[in-house]
């Protein structure tokens, strides 16, 4: 049994900032309306483009994407589902990635590359302006200074709304905000993996909404009698369900962004926005990982 979506229940809980932008705290991330490995087309185009109209429907105003998924497919499927775009809609996507093949990975901080890969976005999303654009992760052979500069230069040419960063650590976080207006960080968190604390807690003194990627890689957690499961099973809720309320519950500046290529899947997760955990619920489950950590 799960949550029952209510009208709009991506508003349920609440928002947060970037910049001069207001979101709702449940947002999608669509890097997985593309092919396995996030490589290529998604298995069922179709229902890759219900997803993303049933997220708004939803009430879902935050989307997130990277030149990285498909690549390209992930943007190509947004603009050509949802273009033109609602007003209170806000697209962020990446730089800094490059998939030379399936499984692939390699970053590519360079001007020239981060300029190519936002021209690109651009016109894949047809927006003549990106919302959010983020470093999608820093390249260690390159200058932080010089991958920065490169998006804040083309900031000033009105090609960027607001700069984000993706996958630092509290150092390279304070570093960025040294040199740009930082207004989010993503970074891979979860129930299970809270190698990012020291980064949510600086978002949180410095008032920045922090998306976890992977929040539902939860691992022995899920187990049919884990603290997850029972957790779940007292709210009448999924355990999928509960591993985000503990997010949401992690801290008030947490913007999910969990994707799906389901619209089922879909609204199982937006669900998670009405779902109120207790303190000892929340206590319960955070000492729980911590012992299978």
């Amino acid at each position: 049994m799960s949550v029952e979506p209510t009208t709009q229940p991506a508003a349920a809980a609440g928002t947060v900032t970037l910049g001069d932008l207001t979101v709702n705290r449940m947002g999608f991330g669509a890097m997985r309306i593309t092919g396995k490995g996030i490589w290529g087309e998604p298995a069922d185009r179709d229902e890759a483009k219900r997803v993303l109209r049933r997220a708004l429907e939803l009430g879902v105003n935050f989307i997130d994407t990277a030149n990285a998924y498909g690549p390209e497919v992930s943007e190509n499927l947004i603009a050509e589902t949802l273009h033109p775009y609602p007003e209170q809609l806000v697209i962020a996507t990446k730089g800094g990635l490059r998939r030379p093949g399936p499984g692939e990975w390699r970053r590519d901080g360079r001007p020239e590359a981060l300029r190519e890969a936002l021209e690109g976005s651009l016109r894949r999303l047809r927006l003549e302006r990106i919302d959010v654009y983020q470093l999608h992760s820093v390249d260690p052979v390159v200058p932080l200074e010089d991958s920065l500069g490169a998006l804040v230069e083309l900031q000033r040419q009105g090609k960027i709304r607001h700069i984000g960063l993706s996958n630092v650590d509290s150092r390279q976080l304070a570093r960025a905000r040294e040199l740009v207006d930082v207004v989010s960080v993503q970074n891979r968190y979860n129930l299970a993996d809270r190698y990012s604390e020291g980064v949510i807690d600086a978002c949180e003194r410095n008032g920045l909404p922090f998306l976890p990627w992977f929040p539902l890689d939860v691992g022995q957690l899920a187990e049919a009698r884990g603290r997850l499961a029972d957790v779940a099973a007292s709210h009448g809720a999924t355990p999928a369900q509960v591993a985000l309320a503990w997010l949401l519950r992690r801290s008030p500046v947490t913007l999910l962004i969990p994707g799906t290529s389901s619209v089922e899947h879909l609204e199982e997760n937006v669900g998670a926005a009405s779902l109120e955990l207790t303190d000892a619920d929340f206590d319960g489950l955070s000492r729980a990982a911590g012992a299978a950590l």
